[in-house]
């Protein structure tokens, strides 16, 4: 069982150098974990190619669906953005070093991580693998 954040999860659906490894990684697990976040930042992501013309109206339709497959087979396993979660998430920037660049989405992808018990976070956000130190976690691309 591993949980992932949207930078991992995104190479599933949009061809990248690393897609190949985190579909091998995935297919190996028995559980794919990530935060009900993902599931509004993938839609994100998508949309942002399809504006930005990266992809056209077909790829993103077909990036919807296979998403939307997946999802409804049980490939992820979705863990739930609540309360606890997102109120530890506003904390830590109480004690957060100032020298630790920290987005609001990232800190919530670190603490949810955190609160279902995971060492590790697979990611290939820079920002976020820098953090991840901080919160105690080991950032880990899929190599």
């Amino acid at each position: 069982m591993i949980f992932c954040d949207t930078s991992a999860a995104v190479k599933l659906y949009a061809p990248e150098l690393e897609s190949k490894r985190v579909k091998l990684l995935f297919d190996k697990e028995d559980q794919v974990c990530l935060s009900e976040l993902t599931r509004v930042e993938l839609m994100g992501v998508f949309h942002r190619r399809l504006r930005e013309g990266s992809w056209d109206q077909s790829q993103f339709l077909a990036a919807l669906h296979q998403f939307s497959t997946d999802d409804l087979s049980g490939f992820w396993t979705w863990l739930p953005l609540d309360q606890a979660i997102l109120q530890a998430a506003a904390k830590i920037y109480y004690t957060l070093p100032r020298t630790v660049f920290l987005r609001s989405s990232d800190c919530i992808q670190l603490v949810t991580a955190l609160h279902h018990d995971f060492a590790e976070i697979y990611t290939y956000d820079r920002h976020q693998s820098l953090a991840a130190s901080t919160f105690g976690l080991k950032a880990i691309s899929a190599s």
